[in-house]
């Protein structure tokens, strides 16, 4: 099992914000329905971060560190529509560096734009995830900023399932992917914490290790 956190204490206290605010939401008996299809012992829903003053101020302020720590020059940051406009615009103003998004697809009208902002030719970015599951729709953002002339630095996201072949994905296009955490660590506090019982925590795990055939 692969794994791209940055430093497992604030994986730990992430975690442990996300369980207390319900947004990591646990049921191996009714399992929720991605919109890939695949079936979920596990929702994820990070946008109730940003109704949390606290626990709001703390993720942005774990993901400017690390990018001023793992990043030094001129860049811009980028969110991924829709879950991650918010939470990059956070993170871009604490860094004091220009602000784009990223739509899932082209406007149907207007300029018909999938950037929003200001993006000139030659720009590295750095690209803001709440959710990285299969990874298909954040390689969608980054081939729309690719495709507009720019390059990626790396994408970081609050929280990834670190499935192995969505990992070998960005490995592929060669993108630094790094969480502040992700369903490895999920599963140990789930059992430090006796959350869930013994049978639920095995399928948990089983889910893991093959999600499509995991029913």
């Amino acid at each position: 099992m692969l794994s791209m956190v940055f430093d497992k204490i604030i994986a730990k206290k992430t975690i442990n914000y996300l369980l207390q605010i319900n947004a990591i939401k646990l049921n191996t008996k009714t399992p929720f329905t991605w919109a890939s299809g695949i079936k979920s012992p596990i929702y994820c829903d990070n946008r109730l971060i940003l109704s949390n003053i606290e626990i709001r101020d703390y993720i942005a302020n774990q993901m400017a560190n690390i990018i001023s720590k793992s990043f030094s020059g001129n860049y811009i940051v980028a969110g991924v529509a829709t879950g991650a406009i918010a939470i990059g615009a956070l993170v871009a103003e604490r860094l004091k560096k220009p602000y784009i998004y990223v739509r899932p697809n082209p406007k149907g009208h207007g300029l018909k734009n999938q950037i929003e902002g200001s993006l000139p030719s030659g720009s590295s970015v750095i690209v803001i995830e709440d959710l990285i599951s299969t990874g298909m729709s954040s390689l969608n953002a980054v081939n729309a900023i690719k495709g507009a002339s720019s390059s990626v630095n790396a994408m970081l996201s609050i929280f990834s399932y670190s499935f192995d072949f969505a990992i070998d994905r960005f490995k592929s296009e060669k993108i630094n992917l790094i969480s502040l955490a992700d369903y490895n660590i999920l599963v140990e506090i789930v059992k430090e914490q006796e959350i869930i019982n013994h049978d639920e925590i095995e399928k948990l795990e089983r889910w893991r290790e093959d999600p499509e055939n995991w029913m």
